[in-house]
């Protein structure tokens, strides 16, 4: 089939093969023929697919009789994300120049003033995101009266950006006497939800199963670790020579690190996100198709709508949160029936996004660079390997014997030693008398300090102090005897005891003896 056979208007058809297409894609060619008759179309197809070209050109024609006027324009694109909207725009220029429609692109983050300044021309299409389009209908700067053309571009996208609520207060702007189409890359119970809303008894076009893969990009998984990621994704740069491609992560500022990691190595490439100015995301894009930079390190705001030919590399730097996304991001690559690679580096933590987004495409993401599982041994490996092991085990017995034989007669050793009598001990055991004497019991260190605390109690009288307490012993007991003595004070008497206290030692009966 060629674009002839879809009904086209012949400055239409020229305009597509100057664009250098011969061939529609199958979503084409299912969508075009329908929106030609001015029936609602729903259109499913993954992102890659030509989606753009499907509501772009039969807009065309059908706008192509009649006038449009002042800050009333006649059809209408809603786009998600600023680059879609600048694509949708390149591509409506581009199809549109044997013809006399006039074009305006609204979006965030431009000068007010250049936006009003476009509708207060005549206006036939306007391509919008949803933000900057309610923004300027509040100022009274546009009118949504005349729409006739209504185009909801990847509304999945919308779904998850959160702006279902301003698209439909968009649609409520715009008269209920319309042509809707929609499209979307995946179709789940919310998006078919919203497009019951927005279509009236609409024809349904798919090419794909939702979310899958396109069959001309080659997969690749890279398990690594957080540590050595960046090593990881240097190694994979120089080994597969990728000097064009786009290198996804999660977080925005992910993207400047990894950039600025990158350009260190020498490595020619630019950064993308949201979080960027308008003028600075354009600069860098624009970079990155003349081909002054090889890589775009960007968020899954480039995962949608960036047209950019022959990217041969997608690399995921990090898996995607939602297992969707993997198949936005990858499909940058492998468009228009051309060959595209897409790696992603995974982590151990990445274990269940991964599980999510096989689920999703039906089947594994092929491993590369990864080492075998090791298997567990068979039982005649096992007792082999017990059996070499064995002398190696008594040998290490036998060396650790070995190495502790010293140490335990040395240990040995010394209490022999220690037992021995020295010489000063051998003359004190001379000179010792043959009746055994008593010694004397150990004194505590409370009595030993007593004298000199008796000694600095006149002191400190003297001074006029008041005399410190010392704790007094209120005698000693000698258990094989039963007696207490109770020393030469009592404790509260001080020098003062009374005679009758320390005249004669009392005796304690034992224990032991009954009292009648």
């Amino acid at each position: 089939m060629t674009f002839e056979d879809l009904g086209l208007e012949p400055s239409t058809l020229k305009a597509v093969a100057e664009s250098g297409y011969t061939e529609p894609t199958p979503i084409q060619a299912k969508a075009i023929p329908i929106a030609l008759m001015g029936r609602d179309v729903m259109g499913i197809a993954q992102t890659g697919t030509g989606k753009t070209a499907s509501f772009t050109l039969p807009m065309i024609d059908i706008l192509s009789s009649g006038r449009s006027k002042a800050r009333m324009p006649r059809a209408l694109i809603l786009c998600p994300t600023r680059e879609l909207a600048a694509q949708a725009a390149d591509n409506f220029t581009n199809y549109s120049k044997y013809s006399d429609l006039s074009m305006a692109l609204i979006i965030g983050g431009t000068s007010f003033t250049d936006q009003e300044k476009a509708l207060d021309r005549t206006c036939d299409v306007l391509i919008a995101t949803p933000g900057r389009l309610l923004d300027l209908f509040e100022r009274g700067k546009i009118l949504l009266n005349d729409v006739k053309y209504f185009v909801i571009d990847e509304a999945d996208r919308m779904l998850d950006m959160g702006f279902i609520p301003d698209v439909e207060r968009i649609a409520k702007l715009v008269p209920q006497l319309r042509q809707t189409l929609f499209f979307s890359a995946t179709m789940d119970k919310q998006i078919r939800r919203l497009s019951e809303a927005f279509l009236m008894n609409p024809k349904e076009v798919a090419v794909d199963a939702p979310a899958t893969t396109a069959t001309t990009i080659t997969q690749a998984l890279i398990k690594t670790t957080d540590s050595d990621k960046r090593d990881a994704l240097r190694k994979l740069l120089r080994a597969e020579n990728i000097e064009n491609g786009f290198v996804f992560c999660n977080r925005k500022k992910d993207v400047d690190i990894l950039y600025k990691s990158l350009t260190k190595h020498g490595f020619k490439a630019v950064a993308l996100h949201g979080d960027m100015a308008q003028s600075k995301r354009m600069e860098m894009l624009a970079a990155f198709k003349t081909g002054n930079a090889g890589l775009l390190i960007c968020s899954d705001v480039a995962a949608r709508g960036l047209d950019v030919a022959a990217v041969p590399f997608v690399v995921n730097f990090d898996v995607p949160n939602n297992a969707e996304d993997y198949v936005h991001r990858i499909g940058r690559t492998g468009r228009a029936g051309m060959q595209g690679k897409a790696f992603t580096l995974s982590v151990p933590a990445d274990s269940k996004m991964l599980v999510a987004i096989e689920k999703l495409i039906g089947g594994p993401i092929p491993p590369i660079g990864t080492k075998p599982a090791p298997q567990p041994p068979t039982a005649v490996e096992s007792v082999a390997e017990e059996q070499k092991s064995e002398p190696a085990k008594v040998a290490s017995e036998t060396e650790v014997a070995t190495k502790e034989t010293p140490a335990k007669q040395e240990t040995q050793k010394a209490p022999a030693e220690a037992q021995k009598p020295t010489a000063v001990e051998k003359s004190t055991k001379k000179a010792e008398p043959s009746v055994k004497q008593d010694t004397p019991k150990p004194v505590a260190e409370e009595e030993r300090a007593k004298p000199a605390a008796e000694e600095e109690r006149p002191k400190s009288a003297a001074k006029g102090e008041r005399p410190k307490r010392q704790r007094r012993d209120r005698g000693r007991h000698d258990p094989d005897v039963g007696v207490m003595d109770h020393g030469e004070d009592v404790l509260a008497f001080g020098a003062h005891t009374p005679s009758f206290l320390k005249a004669e030692p009392y005796v304690i009966e034992p224990a032991e003896q009954k009292i009648s």
